[in-house]
């Protein structure tokens, strides 16, 4: 890709990475393009992302602070606030198949987290936007009331969580109106969304927070055994954060900080992998992997709700399920991931919220479901990520996946830095996941040299289960964007 006269945007759907390049080529920043982009994800992935949903968006390059805003979902107080003798609603398990490899989700009332989307797009757009919100909104408002059509990747999604689709009637007269989710080139309207965003442009967050939604969405999940309450919604708020910071190689990494666990466990990764020269074999890849998989202990989670604790981490070891990645002209990053994690199943008639299931993913409660403190942050995989090359932005990515975002994120980095490969070709080079024992492979990776007893799954082809980067890359005075094509993802430039 040639230079570009605007910026790059990649994203996780082509309607997506359009909004956000349009903005560009409008004369906004980088921000102004995520809010666009993210806004648009709503309508165009919304079995990965909403306004039911959470996120964290990390700002840098262009002489603006460096900055990580958390907007992820935290832990409802209901179970610790509510009267004695209480009935909550149980977790619904959902089995969802990835061809080579299984995964459970609980799904239900009981598992919808209070939502952090509508604080953070206006918190973003407050800050570093230059562009009203309602121009940012209106194009995403229109999509959702006419509808969109189905692509391959979102039908695919689609059809691996029927099971989630046709749990509640409220979702299934969206997503399977005739009895039968829908499939590719069939269209998804949501007259309600349209009026949340519109509601959301012309008010703000206030509405989702303490007024006519909030009170909506508690009455809903009180009356069916959720915990999530208006009290813990009118509580929320976006918080600006320090991004952990750590070198590899002549490269200085960004990432997310505690209380989320992704960018932690990336740095330390890399820290480990930088002991040595580039690029790792797949065996010392494995180990860094394991060890980071092995420092998930009850003491880490508890450990994330502390101040600084990814710094004290670190230095204590080494001395010392949307994604969006955009990069402008004047060099302003901006790398935002966004979940609903598979949605709830729970659609609050008139709000356009399909409410989020972080409450119920075993990726971030290792320990058991409804275990943290009322209205903790849960502590997230996603890890929105920048590389600085001698003080200038080299490379913007985040990726969508649970507990494959730090691999696939990981990785990316590798090929990138040590292997020199460009932005579509390290996305799309084979990758590794280990977990709990569990070596998962892709094609074409060769598997020598590893220990005789590693359990090892192979996948029969690439699969979203290893995650969707997208990313942006700067390289002598171009730039290349690339979305993953494991789940769909393009990159468009303005």
């Amino acid at each position: 890709m040639g230079e570009a006269e605007r910026g790059v945007i990649a994203a996780g759907h082509p309607l997506t990475a359009d909004a956000g390049a349009r903005v560009l080529r409008e004369g906004g920043n980088a921000v102004d393009a995520a809010v666009a982009a993210i806004l648009t994800s709503f309508v165009a992935e919304p079995l990965l992302t909403g306004l039911g949903a959470g996120g964290h968006m990390l700002v840098a390059g262009a002489d603006t602070e460096v900055t990580l805003l958390d907007f992820f979902v935290a832990a409802p107080g209901a179970p610790w606030e509510g009267p004695q003798g209480q009935v909550y609603a149980e977790l619904l398990p959902i089995d969802v198949s990835f061809g080579d490899a299984d995964q459970v989700f609980h799904v239900g009332p009981a598992s919808c987290g209070a939502y952090g989307a509508p604080a953070g797009v206006c918190e973003a757009a407050r800050r570093w936007g230059t562009m009203p919100l309602a121009e940012l909104a209106a194009p995403a408002a229109a999509l959702a009331r006419e509808g969109v059509e189905l692509n391959g990747g979102q039908a695919y999604v689609a059809q691996i969580l029927t099971g989630l689709l046709t749990s509640t009637p409220e979702i299934a007269a969206l997503w399977a109106p005739d009895g039968q989710v829908l499939r590719e080139g069939e269209v998804l309207r949501n007259p309600e969304l349209a009026d949340a965003l519109e509601l959301l442009a012309g008010e703000g967050p206030d509405p989702f927070y303490r007024g006519q939604v909030a009170e909506a969405v508690g009455e809903w999940l009180g009356h069916r055994g959720g915990l999530l309450s208006t009290a813990d919604l009118a509580s929320y708020r976006a918080v600006p954060r320090r991004p952990l910071r750590i070198r590899y190689r002549d490269r200085e990494i960004l990432t997310n900080p505690s209380p989320a666990a992704g960018g932690t466990l990336i740095a330390y990764s890399l820290a480990l992998l930088d002991r040595g020269p580039g690029p790792p074999p797949l065996e010392q890849l494995v180990a860094a992997m394991a060890a980071a998989q092995a420092e998930r202990t009850p003491e880490f989670l508890e450990g994330l709700q502390e101040e600084d604790f990814s710094d004290r981490f670190l230095a204590r070891r080494l001395g010392s399920t949307t994604h969006i990645s955009v990069l402008d002209a004047e060099g302003r990053a901006c790398s935002a991931t966004c979940t609903n994690g598979e949605g709830s199943g729970v659609v609050v008639p008139g709000t356009g919220l399909h409410l989020n299931n972080v409450m119920g993913e075993e990726d971030l409660n290792p320990l058991g479901f409804h275990r943290h403190r009322p209205r903790q942050r849960m502590p997230s995989m996603m890890a929105p990520t920048v590389v600085m090359r001698d003080g200038e932005v080299e490379l913007v990515l985040g990726s969508a996946g649970s507990n494959r975002i730090r691999s696939a994120l990981l990785q990316t980095i590798l090929g990138v830095v040590d292997r020199g490969l460009g932005a579509a070709a390290a996305i799309g080079a084979p990758r590794v996941h280990f977990e709990n024992g569990v070596l998962f492979a892709e094609p074409e990776i060769e598997l020598e040299g590893l220990p005789e007893d590693l359990q090892i799954v192979r996948f029969g082809s690439r699969n979203l289960f290893f995650g969707g980067v997208q990313a942006v890359l700067r390289r002598g005075g171009e730039l290349e964007g690339a979305g993953d094509p494991r789940r769909g993802g393009v990159a468009v430039r303005a």
